[in-house]
């Protein structure tokens, strides 16, 4: 079985357990929806965020333990001979310890680095000056554990503290043509925080905001999460 098909199964199973949970319990469930904050949008900040956006959905799986999460932020850093311009995506599930989808959880997800430079003096040889800067990309991906805690109430914060493992090279391997001269280069990154050989740091606090507000429903329920397996697959 491939990747996207045990995601796609396991998702389903997810779906088909709440519904299942929801119909047995619906009394319970009532007096939980009303306390936990099902749909949470916000901000975080630290690495490598840096700043970007997050969204959580608490499901109603295992008592509102399950909760898969979305961030992204994008930045740059510029110098006299390199322009770096980075977006920062990743997604995957927490898993909270309680039953009110707050306090601390522990995180699995994957995220997605990806990287366009911009060269402004590669030495092309014959006392070539470059005119404009030449393009190439950098890219990779992580496998990211974290273990976290998040405060209740309407505006909350969170903390999580984890590693996104990956073996990243320290240099760019590409090749460049400019005034009829084609040339391979093998140029050093410029220092990323928080990135090694053997992966990332992960280190953010966030503030969310509860602008929702709804009960569980188990339509709704399922639609997220089928439109959760859709966006995940497609990456």
């Amino acid at each position: 079985m491939n990747l996207i098909s045990f995601k796609t199964v396991i998702l389903i199973a997810i779906v088909l357990f709440s519904n299942l949970a929801f119909s047995q319990v619906k009394e319970v469930k009532v007096l939980d929806s009303s306390k936990v904050r099902h749909i949470n949008l916000g901000i975080k900040l630290g690495i490598p965020n840096l700043i970007g956006g997050s969204a959580e959905i608490v499901l109603p799986v295992l008592g509102n333990r399950i909760a898969p999460y979305f961030d992204y932020s994008g930045f740059s850093i510029d110098t006299d001979e390199i322009s770096t311009s980075f977006s920062y995506l990743e997604y995957g599930s927490n898993l909270y310890f309680n039953q009110k989808g707050n306090g601390f959880f522990i995180s699995l997800g994957q995220g997605k680095f990806n990287t366009e430079l911009a060269f402004n003096a590669l030495d092309f040889g014959n006392l070539l000056i470059l005119s404009e800067p030449i393009f190439t990309d950098f890219n990779f991906n992580t496998t990211n554990i974290k273990l976290g805690i998040k405060s209740g109430g309407t505006f909350y914060f969170s903390f999580e503290l984890g590693f996104g493992l990956a073996n990243i090279s320290n240099s760019v391997d590409f090749i460049a043509t400019y005034g009829g001269i084609t040339k391979s280069f093998s140029e050093e990154l410029p220092p990323i925080p928080g990135i090694s050989s053997s992966g990332i740091l992960i280190g953010n606090i966030g503030s969310i905001s509860d602008i929702f507000g709804f009960k569980y429903n188990k339509v709704l329920s399922t639609r997220l999460v089928i439109k959760w397996i859709i966006f995940t697959n497609r990456l």
